[in-house]
């Protein structure tokens, strides 16, 4: 009894030891890579992102090949190190994405997306952070797949799995169809550069900005404050509007309705006056037009320019607010108005000549006038003589018209 206890804690005692000595020396290196990042920000990335995977790394690993090699004779050693081994894997693959991590920040920070043309940059920080998902599920997935074969029964499982794998492999991707097509949609938008993070989007019939792309949906923050959720298979399935697709800066347009006496010269003066007042707009383009000119009203179409899609919708407010308080300051005769004519119910000649017309005489067409009886002579039979008839007497009527 006594040598099975000395033969447990005795092990037991040395991988302590082990350990300790372990962590003191991750403990060293940590410090002495904060110190050097004083002078380096990817010393302090790899310092700080590394140190807790590190630690459990290099502790189990001294635990591990210790009791392997003192506890040759315990009967838990078998289980113990079992343990220790899908410990120590999962520890390597929390490490193995840590680096990847510190990798993939330091090829991002040579991209600032701070700044006014940071469309490339935009591009760059996409494709990295879809790759930094792809790795760190390839890592996650490899990791399961070599714990499951440290189990003897999984290695029998998996030549039967093998030997199966074509039905297997069919069902699987029915079953998965939606989940790959999304996948396959996520990265080939990372790499076509059909959207990038930031850009400003039109879909759904909503105006946003894209927040996040992972590998199954995307994220669009709506100006309201609202997150639209999508999957990335809508991006390669339907149309959508990318307002940044080459560059930032855009035009918009102002439409005014005003009378036709304005004077178009002054208001064209009076936009570019406007403009050159406001921070909001970029220098590029001012333009005033007439773009329709019909009823009672002239249309103005003000085209102006801005350096993004936020300030271009201010700038179009502020023309707007700006162009309706100068006409209806400088111009309220021009502003819009409906106009009526106002005549009298019988024609001016009529008066003047003194003929005029009774509502009855404009609706017959076979009498009261010189016209109409010679039309209705003529259908009731050219052939009946009408001689010897008065003016007054009335002429026969046709037969159709007695019934």
């Amino acid at each position: 009894m006594r040598d099975t206890l000395i033969d447990t804690l005795e092990p037991l005692g040395i991988a302590l030891g082990a350990a300790l000595v372990a962590l003191l020396l991750v403990q060293t290196v940590h410090v002495m890579l904060l110190r050097a990042g004083r002078r380096s920000a990817l010393l302090t990335e790899l310092a700080n992102r590394a140190h807790r995977p590190t630690q459990w790394v290099v502790v189990l690993s001294a635990v591990y090949f210790t009791i392997r090699d003192t506890a040759d004779e315990a009967d838990w050693r078998h289980t113990f190190l079992h343990v220790e081994q899908l410990i120590i894997i999962g520890a390597v693959a929390w490490l193995v994405a840590a680096l990847l991590v510190v990798a993939e920040d330091a090829a991002l920070a040579r991209f600032r997306t701070d700044v006014p043309d940071n469309r490339q940059a935009r591009r760059v920080h996409t494709q990295v952070v879809m790759i930094r998902r792809v790795t760190v599920a390839t890592v996650a997935v490899l990791a399961a797949g070599v714990m499951l074969m440290t189990f003897p029964q999984a290695r029998i499982l998996g030549t039967s799995v093998i030997a199966s794998a074509g039905f297997v492999g069919i069902i699987a991707g029915l079953a998965a169809q939606s989940l790959l097509r999304n996948l396959f949609a996520g990265l080939q938008l990372a790499f076509s550069d059909a959207v990038r993070l930031g850009d400003v989007v039109i879909v759904e019939e909503e105006w946003g900005r894209i927040q996040e792309i992972t590998l199954s949906y995307v994220v669009v923050h709506v100006w309201d404050d609202r997150r639209l959720i999508l999957p990335t298979s809508y991006f390669t399935e339907k149309p959508f509007q990318n307002w940044t697709r080459n560059e930032a800066a855009l035009l918009g347009d102002v439409m005014l309705d005003v009378d036709w006496w304005l004077p178009v010269p002054e208001a064209r003066e009076e936009l570019r006056r406007a403009l050159e007042s406001t921070d909001l707009w970029d220098g590029r383009v001012s333009v005033l037009q007439v773009v329709e000119a019909t009823g009672n009203a002239m249309r103005l179409r003000a085209l102006v320019s801005a350096t993004d899609a936020p300030k271009l919708w201010d700038l179009r407010c502020f023309i707007r607010e700006h162009m309706v308080t100068w006409l209806r300051d400088a111009h309220p005769s021009s502003l819009p108005r409906t106009r009526a004519e106002v005549t009298s119910a019988m024609p001016l000649h009529a008066t003047l000549t003194g003929q005029t017309h009774t509502a009855d005489s404009d609706a017959r067409v076979f009498s009261h006038s010189v016209d109409g009886r010679a039309r209705a002579e003529a259908f009731t039979g050219g052939e009946r003589s009408t001689e010897g008839r008065s003016p007054t007497t009335p002429l026969p009527q046709p037969e159709w018209t007695q019934r």
